[in-house]
């Protein structure tokens, strides 16, 4: 996989399936919808390789709350469907290949340039958890 993809063909099987998940959590705290968790949990059961699918999906949201609470503004997520990549959802594959090559260094810096100080600790330790999903 390529540090910086734009598209979801940029990713390996693992990277689409978070994305995926990223987007429906997202779309669940937007919109209040419960389908959109649903629509996450079965997801990951389909997904091949994933022997704790509920572990994942719960990783996935526990980021996604570190990230939605340590920005001034929210993320901006693609629909599921869509085969492009948001700027800041790049940064969170960027962040997750670099997360799945256990490169503490430069995990702390990308993972800086997302949320404050005050998350950052917190932030590193759900990437890190979710990296090894």
């Amino acid at each position: 996989m390529q540090d910086t993809p734009r598209s979801v063909d940029g990713c390996d099987e693992f990277c689409r399936v978070a994305l995926s998940l990223f987007r429906f959590i997202d779309a669940a705290y937007a919109t209040g919808a419960s389908d959109c968790w649903e629509a996450a949990y079965r997801c990951a059961d389909e997904a091949p390789g994933i022997s704790d699918s509920p572990l994942l999906v719960a990783r996935v949201a526990a980021l996604v709350r570190i990230l939605r609470s340590g920005r001034p503004c929210h993320l901006c997520f693609m629909p599921p469907s869509c085969r492009r990549l948001s700027k800041d959802e790049t940064e969170l594959m960027r962040l997750l290949a670099v997360a799945r090559r256990r490169e503490a260094g430069e995990l702390k810096t990308v993972v800086g340039q997302l949320v404050g100080i005050d998350r950052q600790v917190a932030a590193t330790r759900a990437i890190a958890a979710l990296a090894v999903c």
